[in-house]
């Protein structure tokens, strides 16, 4: 598939390890910064969704998603872990969980853009957000050693099929060009249906314009 993601926030916050592991399929090893476990609520639009060597169908190829996010790996390659992501298209939930096996699940969502500023809402069962976001500052590409750099360059997900097997799906696109950025969360339950609390703090706060992006088939590690 090939796909481009727009308006993207990465909105991160510290967790206990042990919280997060209860959550996470045993299979999987979880990734650590300096020890310390991180998740991650990812808001943002996709459009342009099409396989690869056909163009996207206009009434298809355009949803906004969120996703709820860890990071864990196997073997020495590490990844991403999606606890769950909602999107607006019946068809394209379908295809996801179809044929990538991830925890696709269809939300009512309003995103509206006012200049910079991206205004956000989603809501499913009890996983709801909603607030604004922008960015602050300019762009640049974080640098190998740094925890922006091990928060979002990563270049696969991890997932199990419906046997319980770990699967790798490869994802290829060019290092992202990160903003800092500001955010106001009014509500963010994305968690709770995973029994994970979301610490007080502010969260880390990156924002990153439009990035292409091609994604293969999962295959089983």
């Amino acid at each position: 598939m090939a796909q481009t993601w727009r308006d993207l926030l990465f909105a991160h916050w510290p967790v206990p390890a042990a919280e997060l592991a209860r959550a996470v399929p045993p299979q999987l090893e979880l990734d650590l910064w300096n020890g310390q476990a991180f998740i991650g609520v990812i808001p943002f639009r996709m459009d342009r969704i099409h396989p690869r060597g056909m163009f996207p169908l206009p009434w298809l190829s355009a949803t906004p998603e969120i996703n709820v996010r860890t990071y864990v790996k196997a073997g020495d390659k590490r990844g991403v872990y999606f606890f769950s992501l909602h999107a607006t298209s019946f068809v394209a939930v379908k295809i996801a969980r179809r044929f990538f096996h991830l925890p696709y699940l269809q939300a009512t969502m309003n995103v509206r853009s006012e200049g910079d500023t991206v205004h956000y809402a989603s809501a499913c069962g009890g996983a709801e957000f909603r607030g604004w976001y922008r960015p602050t500052g300019k762009v640049a590409l974080a640098q190998p050693g740094t925890l922006e750099h091990w928060l979002t360059e990563r270049y696969c997900f991890y997932t199990l099929d419906p046997h319980g097997n770990v699967i790798r799906g490869d994802v290829d696109h060019a290092p992202w060009p990160l903003q800092p950025a500001e955010a106001s969360i009014e509500a963010n339950t994305m968690t709770e249906p995973f029994r994970i609390r979301l610490p007080d703090a502010p969260p880390l706060l990156h924002f990153s314009r439009t990035l292409d992006v091609r994604l293969w088939m999962p295959e089983r590690v």
